[in-house]
């Protein structure tokens, strides 16, 4: 650790390399205030998409298709608060990368993983909100949880098999790479034509897809509850498919907040990516991306019944009870 000297003298992240890194200077206090703060963060993200994960697993009422996307999302948050979170930190906190170049880029490989299938999940909700509400007699066919699970596992591979291809040509393996940066620094340079082609592909077509598919379906429910409003108005029943549409329509929208969270914490990233030269605001940003991984959670519990319920029955233990995974927690047996 380098902490701030009297002196003030230039230390060096390796200071037996000709090559290494400037190493920069902290006094303890911000070392110690900087570690909390991570620990911290890292340890509420973990801990609250565990819960999520643990709650999906284990009670069958919860094993539908919208369910299994959130556990896919839960699952990529988890990891981001488990593995991304504690590494950034200490490269935030120490300045320098002293984990080897071969970690580095497994590191940026896994970092460009998780970002991705985050993303790639938050579409795939998208569209199963789309046929759900806007196709309703279709979901039961259109949305299978086999057809999910096989959507879901295309996503992770073809999110690794990209951000593979370019630690590949633009970390640790290219020879331009390694003799353009100090001894120290985790890092990739991209060129600005590759910059913006990983911008369309990896950030701004998603997220013109999901905009798109969500405006349609506020649309749709939008119609839906005046008709419903309607019927109860003019002393109606309201039937059972109107009830469940409703249900899909609040469900949209619970989901459409995290959607909206995740590009409320990434679109100023990207924006100052490509235009902003400033490291701090940089980091700044990215961070505000991490600590998304750890909101997503806070949104099921203000939003879904079910994972206070399940949250409560998680943390009394009786998830360790006989045929406690058969509990229906849609009703107030908890």
């Amino acid at each position: 650790m380098a902490y701030e000297t009297e002196k003030h003298e230039t230390q060096y992240c390796f200071p037996a390399i000709n090559s290494s890194c400037i190493k920069g200077t902290r006094s303890i206090y911000e070392y110690n205030i900087m570690y909390v703060f991570f620990s911290l963060l890292s340890a509420w993200t973990v801990f609250l998409n565990l819960l999520v994960i643990i709650s999906i697993s284990h009670f069958k009422k919860l094993h539908t298709p919208t369910n299994l996307l959130i556990l896919s999302l839960a699952v990529s948050d988890l990891l981001m608060g488990l593995i991304v979170i504690p590494i950034e930190a200490i490269k935030v906190i120490e300045t320098c990368w002293y984990f080897g170049e071969i970690l580095c880029g497994v590191f940026i490989n896994t970092l460009g993983l998780l970002i991705s299938s985050s993303l790639s999940n938050l579409v795939l909700i998208a569209v199963d909100r789309y046929v759900a509400v806007c196709h309703p007699l279709l979901y039961p066919q259109k949305m299978t949880m086999t057809k999910t699970l096989v959507s879901i596992c295309l996503c992770w591979f073809c999110s690794s098999a990209y951000n593979t291809n370019i630690v590949i040509n633009y970390g640790y393996f290219n020879t331009t790479y390694r003799s353009n940066v100090c001894y120290g620094d985790c890092s990739i340079i991209i060129s600005f034509a590759w910059s913006v082609i990983d911008l369309i592909l990896s950030f701004l077509s998603p997220c013109i897809l999901i905009i798109t598919l969500y405006l349609r379906i506020f649309h749709v429910v939008h119609k839906q509850v005046k008709v419903i409003n309607s019927l109860m108005k003019g002393g109606k029943c309201v039937m059972e498919g109107s009830v469940r549409r409703k249900s899909e329509s609040k469900a949209a929208l619970t989901l459409g907040i995290i959607v909206t969270v995740y590009l409320l914490c990434w679109i100023p990233y990207y924006i100052c990516s490509m235009s902003v030269t400033s490291s701090t605001i940089i980091n700044v940003l990215a961070w505000v991306v991490y600590v998304n991984s750890g909101l997503n959670p806070l949104v099921y519990a203000l939003f879904y019944p079910w994972f206070k319920k399940t949250v409560k029955h998680v943390l009394t233990l009786k998830i360790f009870q006989p045929a406690s995974s058969l509990v229906n927690i849609f009703t107030d047996q908890l």
